[in-house]
């Protein structure tokens, strides 16, 4: 199974393997606090992508586009998230104040398209 959950909330026993996907460091959070299976920060989108979105809603089709587009070059870079998923709970988290369009959201659809 895989879920997405904001870092900034508390982790809880039912995360299962927890992934920071966000290509930045969430700020004031301690690694400790994050409680993190990994950092695949290259799973994010790619700079240019990121800034050109700025979480703007109604950039949010064509940013999903965009950022499914680049993900097959990181198919190597999603593995260990896809095995840990077929092995149990995931969750991708993200910083995002906006939990709807982010990119934590477009790669767990790509994901799950992958399992």
């Amino acid at each position: 199974m895989i879920q997405i959950k904001r870092v900034y909330q508390t982790p809880s026993s039912k995360d299962g393997k927890r992934f920071l996907v966000d290509r930045l460091w969430p700020r004031g959070l301690s690694k400790e606090k994050a409680k993190l299976a990994g950092w695949i920060k290259e799973a994010a989108p790619t700079p240019e992508l990121r800034k050109w979105f700025g979480h703007d809603p109604k950039k949010w089709i064509e940013f999903k586009k965009r950022y499914r587009r680049e993900l097959p070059a990181h198919l190597a870079l999603l593995r260990p998230l896809l095995e840990a998923a077929r092995q149990g709970t995931v969750t991708l988290l993200f910083a995002a104040k906006d939990e709807a369009h982010n990119n934590a959201v477009v790669l767990k659809s790509y994901l799950r398209s992958r399992l």
